[in-house]
């Protein structure tokens, strides 16, 4: 429902089947808290963005969900089952992956040593050469190279590259904090639709946190709107596609 804070917010309900529901969470840093009852869910194979501008509460949500924050009330749940507090590490082998807003490669390790390191925990050597395979036909530049180090590539290419790392790990959630942050719009658009062909061709759940509107609604297929660490409205990509401005959400 797309109703905007001030009047009866609704949303729409998370089904069985979804990958990742979040209900009435509220988290922040010791006393301070950020995030105020939040809820929302993803489905497999659908990209769903989390919009908001810098202190919105975007980043502290997915902290929380991946386990690096502890919850101060509400539940989480991963494919049926309540993670709710779980570590960095569970749900990680559970199959969450994130991509924080910051740089995230090993710099003095080649591009290919980078994504070697992802597959780590994959025992299957045909799985781990395949899932390689598909993040070279994701990023062409990145097999063009591979032995260079990671920290002296663009800042596209190594977002690029970290992405890659968590893609080989065989996740079945993707969250991407920021991802446009600081990068060219052909880059951007490179990188969100390598993204949403995963989720249609792969089944995973993307939970987008973006500034970047106009760019994200190219891919997703449900948007949430941030303000103030509350949800304040939840949007199909066609009704948010259909708004003269965005201004008035922010």
């Amino acid at each position: 429902m797309n109703q905007l804070a001030g009047t009866d917010i609704s949303f729409s309900s998370p089904k069985v089947d979804d990958m990742l529901v979040v209900d009435g969470l509220f988290a922040g840093y010791g006393r301070k808290q950020v995030v105020f009852d939040v809820s929302f869910h993803v489905a497999p194979g659908e990209v769903v963005a989390l919009f908001g501008h810098n202190g919105s509460g975007k980043s502290t949500t997915i902290r929380t969900i991946h386990g690096l924050l502890a919850p101060q009330r509400g539940r989480v749940s991963f494919l049926g089952h309540d993670v709710t507090g779980h570590g960095t590490r569970k749900n990680v082998r559970a199959g969450m992956a994130m991509i924080p807003s910051e740089r995230f490669v090993f710099p003095d390790l080649s591009v290919l040593d980078n994504l070697l390191l992802g597959g780590a925990n994959e025992p299957n050597p045909s799985k781990r050469r395949q899932r390689t395979e598909q993040v070279y036909d994701l990023f062409p530049i990145l097999r063009d190279r591979s032995t260079q180090l990671a920290g002296t590539l663009s800042g596209g290419q190594q977002r690029m590259v970290s992405l890659g790392l968590l893609l080989i790990a065989g996740p079945k959630l993707l969250m991407l904090d920021e991802p446009s942050l600081g990068l060219a719009p052909a880059v951007v658009e490179q990188i969100f639709f390598a993204v949403r062909d995963l989720a249609r061709n792969e089944g995973l759940g993307v939970l987008l946190l973006e500034q970047n509107v106009a760019q994200a609604l190219k891919i997703v297929d449900r948007a949430y709107v941030m303000r103030s660490g509350r949800v304040i409205l939840e949007e199909t990509v066609e009704q948010m596609k259909a708004r003269d401005s965005y201004w008035d959400l922010f």
